[in-house]
């Protein structure tokens, strides 16, 4: 009866050790200091630059763990485009039809590299079309920060094609490829 009740002890104590080190790894995405921007050409003449204003969600970060450990999730609500000209927001609003497609979204399925940098695989929704991508991660730093918590910090840049999400509307021949660069700082939970 001890050897049962050591047993059921230490199998206790495991799962909530491994539960509390699952746990220690999430992190909730700091929507105060993470960025989503991106870059496309108007007209092939010069660069339209925006940002998205709002974003949420988490994110599995362990320097300690296997690559497979790394997962994110992001929620964008497409409303809040900003390209710094308030009569062009309402015209690409329309353009993306923020009312009928009111959030983006990326998922993660896999991650290839270490706890610097590598490729983060995964689902974008944009515009009601979820694609397959590929986004290119580096770890800008993690560490204490001044109020008590941990923090993680990361950017990652990729390209779509609008076209490929049902945005067809014409910028001009060069207007089709859009650069995204993702700038995330998360506090662990």
């Amino acid at each position: 009866m001890k050897i049962r009740t050591k047993l059921l002890s230490i199998l206790a104590a495991s799962i909530l050790l491994t539960s509390t080190n699952l746990n220690a790894s999430e992190y909730k995405i700091d929507p105060t200091h993470s960025f989503v921007e991106f870059k496309i050409k108007h007209l092939g003449y010069s660069w339209l630059l925006g940002r998205f204003n709002t974003i949420s969600g988490k994110y599995n970060f362990d320097s300690s763990k296997a690559a497979d450990y790394q997962k994110i999730e992001i929620k964008i609500p497409t409303k809040s485009i900003d390209s710094n000209h308030a009569e062009r927001d309402k015209h690409i609003r329309e353009i993306i039809n923020v009312n009928g497609f009111s959030n983006t979204s990326f998922t993660s399925t896999s991650y290839d590299g270490d706890k610097d940098g590598g490729i983060l695989k995964g689902k974008l929704t944009f515009h009601g079309i979820t694609k397959d991508i590929e986004v290119k991660v580096k770890k800008i730093g993690e560490g204490k920060d001044p109020w008590g918590g941990y923090r993680s910090g990361f950017e990652g840049s990729f390209n779509i094609n609008r076209k490929d999400f049902g945005v067809d509307y014409d910028l001009g021949p060069k207007g089709w490829s859009v650069d995204i660069n993702v700038y995330i700082e998360g506090i662990k939970s």
